[in-house]
This record gives structure tokens, sequence and C-alpha cells, in this order.
């Protein structure tokens, strides 16, 4: 019998093609290590990493804020009437990474060993990367990745007086190490920065 509940599952996919699709979606709901079968009441439920072994653990993130032409003028010769965004963004990812538990329901509070944001101006934005560290049971992505979200809305925070069309694009996890998986890292792909200026 198929995972799905189908005696012959070859026949149904031959019958509704749409049937290979719910096939995935249940065994993918079974391995959710967030998702609490229904024999013990279903919904959803914080994972238990007691027993997993602490390891040291690093992730990494990006993300892009496309910028007009003025407002990034007024970026780089440090006229923003609210002051540096770069640097306030720095902060603020760095802040928001040491809060990712509370901002993320079912993320785990981590004991952070480093966390580090960048800012780059690029021809047409400001590129953002975090790097988040621990000794934990568990991995730091979601810091990395909160890190970088905020310090793109703090950037455009900062400098909404001046364009409002701002994009906040391109946010992702580049690599990360430690952890029972083991290393990861994103195949290359073009930067956000490479895109054409508007």
């Amino acid at each position: 019998m198929c995972s799905c509940g189908v005696i012959e599952c070859d026949a149904a996919v031959a019958r509704d093609p749409e049937h290979i699709v719910k096939r995935a979606k249940v065994r993918s709901k079974r391995d959710l290590s967030h998702y609490r079968p229904a024999s013990e009441g279903g919904g959803v439920r914080m994972v238990d990493v007691s027993a997993k072994p602490v390891t040291a653990r690093m992730a990494r993130a990006r993300g892009f804020v496309r910028i007009g032409r003025v407002a990034l003028s007024a970026i780089r010769r440090r006229v923003v009437p609210k002051g540096d965004p770069l640097e306030i963004a720095r902060i603020a990812g760095i802040a928001a990474a040491k809060r990712t538990s509370e901002l993320i329901p079912l993320c785990h509070p981590l004991p952070l060993t480093h966390v580090d944001v960048t800012t780059r101006l690029r021809h047409n934005g400001i590129e953002i990367e975090a790097q988040a560290s621990t000794s934990a049971q568990t991995g730091v992505e979601m810091e990395a990745l909160a890190a970088v979200t905020v310090a793109a809305l703090t950037v455009y925070d900062m400098t909404k007086a001046l364009d409002r069309s701002m994009e906040i694009t391109g946010i992702y996890l580049v690599d990360k190490t430690g952890g029972q998986r083991g290393a990861y890292r994103r195949a290359s792909r073009a930067s956000s920065a490479r895109r054409p200026a508007r």
C-alpha cells in the first residue's frame, strides 16, 4: 500500500495525475519535525532538541534593498535626514538576531556567541549580509535570516522619505555549518546587485 493510503498508487497516478502531488504532500507532512501527528493531538509543536549534541554552528544569509538613484546618492553623501541608514541597519540586524525566538514562534532561543552584519553600497541599492554563530543543539539559520530581514526593513525606514518605491528582495541562506545534516552551501546564482538600476 502506498503511504498515501491507496493500495495501487501507480494505477491511481495513471487515473489522476494530481495523485502524485497528494502523495508528496502526505509524505512531506509526516516528515515535518514541527508537525504533530493526529495520534498525538495534531497541530504544530516546538521540536525537542534535548537529545541532540551541542555543536559549533554557523549560518550566513544575504538580502538586497533596491533603491532609486536620488535616495542612493543621499546615502552615499551621508545626507539622509534620519542619519546613516547603513550603520543603524547593522545595529538593528544584530539586535534582531538576538531576539529571533521572540519573532518566530517555534524557534528555539539560542546563546549566540557572535553576530555580524555588513552593508555594502552597490550601483542600484544596498547588499546586506549577516553571519551568526553559536554552540548549541540546533542551528542559527533563522537568526542570520532575521538579522538580514530587519536590517533591510531598517534601511527602508531610514530612507523612505526619499524613496517609497524601494524593494526588499533576494533574502536567502548562503551557507551553514554544524549539526547532524552537516554543511550546506547555496548554489551560485546571479547577485541581486547585478540587476539593472531603475
